[in-house]
């Protein structure tokens, strides 16, 4: 039975290996294409290594990849983008978990009926949002800038923030919240001092959710974003559509190397934290 036991680990493993090595791949051709020059890029392979790595393609593609109007490296986009997903993951989260906790622990006449019409959101397609949302930023004086983007991506994420925190502190003994009530605390001293101390999982789950989701956004950022307020996804796609005499393979693997980084160091950082959220409520309820 050891013996069986010990084969099916392997098995297992070598399955996983060989998914991760199959997503891993596109990832290392990336990597070693933006550190090799173009003569490499010529005469060698997609797999090969660097025979002299170097980072002239990545100084490149963050300062003076392309010349025009959208052109001049990512560096203006990627600024755009953390001035963009900084405050939009921030008070996503917040008005998340505000509702979450009235959803769970207020509920009032119709609050089922409210929570189902926002997660209507979460499956609507956002294409039909295009036209209403510009009128609204419009309105408000906020069209084709930063902040409008921030306004788009803070409506666009509270269905998904809302039903992450409220099925999270469906979870939470309501005997909590009763106990408070009888010592004289009222909604926000409760959310303060207990609730949210207890939302440590939930709130890492949620702004890595969010911060993923609007870092790799491309259709809003291209739609309500104007000349100087485009997010790193247009920029690189701007970058990769750039027409030249020679394509430099190299400074577009950068390119996209420099744009997945954020993401990718959250993952790396907090990706456990991220698994340890989602099985201690995010998806329960």
């Amino acid at each position: 039975m050891t013996g069986r036991g010990a084969w099916h680990r392997l098995a297992l493993w070598s399955v996983l290996l060989l998914f991760a090595f199959f997503f891993l791949t596109p990832m290392y051709v990336m990597l070693t294409t933006s550190l090799k020059d173009m003569a490499q890029i010529r005469e060698g392979n997609l797999l090969s290594l660097p025979t002299s790595p170097g980072f002239e393609a990545w100084a490149k593609a963050w300062s003076s990849a392309c010349t025009g109007i959208d052109c001049g490296g990512l560096k203006p986009f990627f600024l755009n983008s953390l001035m963009m997903v900084v405050p939009a993951v921030l008070v996503s989260t917040a008005l998340g978990a505000v509702n979450g906790y009235v959803l769970s622990k207020w509920r009032f006449k119709g609050s089922e009926l409210m929570f189902a019409l926002m997660l209507f959101g979460m499956f609507m397609p956002l294409q039909v949002v295009l036209l209403p949302m510009s009128q609204v930023l419009g309105w408000f004086g906020i069209a084709s800038s930063i902040w409008g983007l921030v306004l788009v991506h803070i409506l666009a994420g509270l269905p998904s923030t809302t039903l992450f925190f409220r099925n999270y502190y469906v979870g939470l003994p309501d005997e909590l919240i009763k106990a408070a009530m009888l010592d004289g605390a009222g909604f926000w001293r409760i959310f303060w001092r207990i609730v949210l101390p207890l939302s440590g999982p939930i709130l890492v789950v949620t702004l890595i959710w969010q911060f993923t989701n609007i870092w790799n956004d491309f259709l809003f950022g291209v739609v309500f974003s104007g000349g100087d307020s485009k997010p790193v996804t247009v920029g690189l796609n701007n970058l990769a559509n750039t027409s030249s005499a020679v394509k430099e393979y190299n400074v577009d693997m950068a390119a996209a190397m420099i744009a997945a980084l954020p993401t990718l160091l959250i993952y790396i950082i907090a990706g456990n934290y991220f698994v340890r959220g989602l099985t201690a409520g995010a998806v329960k309820g």
